[in-house]
């Protein structure tokens, strides 16, 4: 996995079981797992707002400066 996208936390947090969701103006581009987490060179569970990060995705290696990733993990309701 060689594409890190530098990123900071603007709200919420990004947790590494999380999911990212790419957005490119009104487009999302990609939709899948968390590769990496990373801050301060070191992996990571979770990094919170205003902190900045490294992430990578699995199976994404566009990043262009201004995407925008978003973080979400699903939760079962019963």
């Amino acid at each position: 996995m060689g594409f890190i996208a530098g990123c900071t936390v603007r709200d919420g947090m990004a947790q590494r079981d999380a999911k990212g969701r790419v957005r490119r103006g009104e487009d999302v581009i990609f939709d899948g797992p968390l590769h990496s987490l990373k801050h301060l060179q070191g992996d990571v569970k979770e990094v919170r707002t205003g902190l900045d990060c490294g992430v990578a995705l699995e199976g994404f290696s566009d990043f262009k400066e201004g995407d925008i990733v978003e973080f979400y993990v699903k939760e079962r309701v019963s």
